[in-house]
C-alpha cells in the first residue's frame, strides 16, 4: 500500500478507499510515521463519508485503509497549511509532494 500511494503522492493521481464503513476520496499529499509510531496517509479530503464536515485535512492510518484505488483525475498540487517537514505530527516521512 505504501508503494502505490507514494506513487499517487509523485504523480497528483487523487485515490480512493475505503475506512471504516464509508468511502473516501481524497488528495494524498504525505505517507508517514505519526506521533504514535503508525502509518497514516495525510490528505486533502474532498468527498465520500465522513463524520467531521466538508474538505479539509484528514489522517488516515493505512491499516484502515482497505479496497485502495488510483484515480485517473489529478489535483495541481499542495493545498493550503501543507507542512512537507512532517512538524511534529508527521516525524518520521515516508513520501510526500
Amino acid at each position: 500500500m505504501h508503494n502505490t500511494l507514494c506513487e499517487a503522492i509523485k504523480e497528483r493521481h487523487l485515490v480512493e478507499f475505503h475506512y471504516g464503513s464509508a468511502i473516501r476520496v481524497v488528495e494524498p499529499h504525505m505517507v508517514a510515521c505519526n506521533e504514535a509510531g503508525h502509518y497514516a496517509l495525510s490528505a486533502w479530503f474532498l468527498r465520500g463519508g465522513s463524520s467531521s464536515g466538508g474538505q479539509g485535512w484528514r489522517e488516515y492510518l493505512l491499516s484502515g485503509m482497505t479496497m485502495l484505488r488510483v484515480s485517473d483525475e489529478t489535483f495541481a498540487g499542495p493545498r493550503p497549511g501543507y507542512n512537507p517537514t512532517g512538524g511534529q505530527k508527521f516525524p518520521i516521512v515516508h513520501c510526500r509532494l
